[in-house]
């Protein structure tokens, strides 16, 4: 995928989410209205500048507002206000990759603190399509496809996006698989949609 690939992409996403068909979730068969972007990791920072153009176009040229969730900056919050984050500072260097992994893990429960750290972000209801964001930052210690079954309960009455640095596979016999990096098969998750596949 080229510089040239993002800007048709940009182009197309832009489309489907400013249609009255993405914004009243038609078409789902009672699914979920979960899609999700995958792109190439190197094309992060473009992609990054799509989206803040995406979000600006549809709030200037429509009126649709995005809400944008960033896990890695909602983790830190989360780790903040706990008490947890200078423990986790101090600790970082004294242990071990995958010691520390499990102590993210545990601190950042998809269930028990980013769901409802998640919720009380969109609670307001003042937005028309929620942004999820961040997810490369925050692997190994929060997997995609956990947080996406936490949020089925959370996230209703408004699609959402996940930015997704790697590709989607979709197969019928397989299933569908979240490969983070293009690399890391992040576990199956079969409700989501590809957004590049969605009709405007």
């Amino acid at each position: 995928m080229n510089t040239s690939t993002v800007v048709k992409d940009e182009t197309h996403i832009f489309e489907v989410l400013s249609g009255d068909r993405f914004l009243n979730m038609e078409g789902l068969s009672n699914e979920i209205p979960f899609f999700i972007y995958p792109y190439p990791p190197e094309k992060a920072l473009d992609v990054t500048k799509a989206k803040k153009r995406i979000k600006t176009r549809l709030a200037t040229e429509k009126g649709i507002q995005v809400r944008e969730v960033n896990l890695y900056d909602l983790s830190v919050e989360i780790l903040k206000e706990r008490g947890d984050w200078d423990e986790v500072l101090e600790i970082e260097p004294t242990v071990d990759k995958s010691e520390f992994t499990e102590v993210l893990r545990s601190m950042l429960n998809p269930q028990q603190h980013l769901a409802p750290a998640i919720a009380a972000k969109i609670a307001d209801g003042g937005f028309d399509i929620l942004f999820l964001t961040g997810i490369g930052e925050v692997f190994p210690y929060i997997r995609s496809h956990n947080v996406l079954n936490n949020l089925q309960s959370v996230v209703t009455g408004k699609p959402m996006v996940m930015f997704f640095p790697g590709r989607y596979e979709q197969s019928d016999t397989l299933g569908s698989s979240l490969v983070l990096f293009g690399r890391l098969k992040d576990d199956q998750y079969y409700r989501a949609k590809n957004i590049l596949e969605q009709e405007p």
